[in-house]
């Protein structure tokens, strides 16, 4: 648990470097919601659910591309490749969770007639999905950039897509706007029951996958070469 505890607090300090870039993340929310703002109420809910989607997702890839040169240091230094995701997957959690605090309040404040409960349950897994998610991209794509575009196009493929159809339903986002149209709309459970568990089964899998990409990338030795 100290190890897991110690790759959190660098995970964290690596973040909390980039403070222009966090500023950035911490107000990119914000323009979805304010985009929305003045005509569709509900949709402005549902539209900073995904901002803050696309937020988390790009401070995991960062962070995640950001290890890449550190992590085989601390395997030699003893650290498994279980202790290196857990305590990187524990800080962007914790980061998640403080970025999507204010707006909740937000929503509090400002919006009305809404079922609060489901709100928050969509951040819950928002922040359970986007982490391991921009983690995983990190892990496949080597460059920051690629996982960026990558990000782009699903993200904008969430907003454009008739949430009805079933291929909407493989992005990783599709539950905020299921249980968002719970939380606004008010409608029945089925709503509710559909996308918790399709939040719940892509972040049990994104999780899985990042701790199995972790552990091939960890064991590769790509600076030893057979003779």
């Amino acid at each position: 648990m100290t190890r897991i505890l110690v790759v959190a607090e660098s995970a964290l300090r690596e973040l909390l470097r980039r403070r222009t870039v966090l500023i950035i993340l911490l107000l990119f929310p914000l323009a979805f919601y304010l985009s929305r703002r003045g005509d569709h109420l509900g949709q402005s809910i549902r539209f900073v659910c995904l901002g803050l989607g696309w937020a988390l997702s790009t401070a995991a890839l960062f962070a995640g591309s950001a290890a890449r040169g550190m992590e085989p240091r601390l395997r030699l230094s003893g650290y498994r490749s279980m202790h290196l995701v857990l305590g990187r997957l524990l800080a962007l959690w914790a980061v998640g969770a403080l970025l999507c605090a204010p707006y909740f309040v937000l929503i509090l404040v400002d919006q009305h007639d809404v079922r609060y409960g489901a709100i928050a349950l969509i951040m819950v897994l928002t922040v359970a999905v986007a982490v391991p998610f921009g983690l995983l991209l990190s892990a496949v794509l080597p460059r920051e950039l690629e996982g960026t575009l990558v990000l782009l196009t699903v993200v904008g493929l969430q907003m454009v897509m008739d949430p009805a159809s079933t291929a909407t339903r493989a992005l990783p986002f599709w539950f905020s706007r299921e249980i968002g149209t719970y939380a606004v709309d008010h409608t029945d459970s089925g709503y509710l029951t559909r996308g918790l568990t399709q939040g719940l089964v892509f972040a049990v899998a994104l999780t899985l996958l990042v701790v199995a990409a972790a552990a091939v990338r960890l064991r590769q030795r790509r600076h030893l070469r057979i003779a």
